[in-house]
């Protein structure tokens, strides 16, 4: 893949997306087997979640704001708030929280300092701002309770964590979990015992950090730039980049697989309670 990220333990089972082409993949059989496209957008193609009771149709981060694909592949925009931004913008990683919000960040093609924003889909379908002055957005992972979002601003080397409130999602004062001096904390799964697994960028790693943030472990790759991970109870998966690199090795943009001793939980559907039914959704 050129830019392997969004990767997701879903219901549907792995996906993952390689974001400038606009592919969405699957990950299906046996893991060294041949990754399965499902769809392909003429935009990039940031993450997707599945929404539930809609079999086929995925919540996705896409182009300059938030869709849903749909099972005959065509797209329904929900809303495009970067479409008039004063520079290119496109949107980035992606996740749900556990009552099944969608929330997103979105970057500018030249990694503008400042430009990005997160974003977060209600229940409703109604898109709000909820952060700026970000960078690079990555991330969002959350505790099981929902309680705690982490973000990453990876270009600023930042990882921040959130508290949240559960009911209304509204995100208290931030404070600083980690900062990362060698690289770019990118793509975060929080397994179930709360601690964070990040892939940094530019460093071949995936790092554990212990909730106090405390660095617990380093996973080593043959692949300079980690972008994405994800929990499949005990399997670590983690997707790389070759974009950016002159000289990609023979794993740069490959898809990785470890076991851990600590498991995961399953990403949460998109739950959409409003009056309009979204298109493939069960009456």
């Amino acid at each position: 893949m050129e830019l392997g990220e969004g990767i997701r333990w879903t219901d549907r089972g792995i996906v993952l997306v390689d974001i400038l082409a606009g592919r969405l993949l699957t990950a299906v059989g046996h893991p060294i087997d041949p990754l399965r496209q499902l769809a392909q957008l003429p935009v990039p193609l940031g993450a997707v979640a599945p929404v539930a009771g809609a079999p086929g149709t995925w919540i996705a981060a896409a182009g300059t704001g938030i869709c849903l694909l749909t099972p005959d592949g065509s797209t329904r925009w929900l809303a495009q708030p970067e479409a008039d931004a004063a520079r290119p913008m496109r949107m980035n990683d992606a996740t749900t929280d556990p009552s099944g919000r969608f929330w997103a960040g979105s970057m500018a093609y030249d990694a503008d300092e400042g430009a990005g924003s997160l974003y977060r889909v209600d229940h409703d379908g109604t898109v709000t701002r909820v952060l700026d002055n970000i960078t690079v957005p990555n991330g969002p992972a959350f505790t099981a309770d929902g309680a705690t979002m982490y973000l990453a601003d990876s270009a600023r080397g930042v990882v921040r964590r959130y508290p949240v409130d559960p009911e209304t999602a509204e995100l208290g004062a931030p404070e600083v979990f980690v900062t990362v001096d060698d690289g770019s904390p990118d793509g975060m799964v929080v397994d179930v015992e709360g601690a964070v697994w990040v892939a940094v960028w530019g460093t071949g790693s995936v790092r554990r950090y212990l909730p106090d943030g405390r660095l617990d472990r380093t996973l080593s790759l043959p692949a300079r730039q980690p972008a994405g991970v994800c929990l499949g109870e005990d399997l670590l998966h983690i997707t790389t980049a070759r974009v950016g690199l002159a000289e990609p090795g023979p794993f740069d943009g490959a898809v990785f697989t470890a076991r851990v001793d600590v498991p995961g939980r399953p990403s949460t559907a998109y739950r959409h309670d409003g009056s309009a039914s979204f298109p493939g959704e069960r009456s």
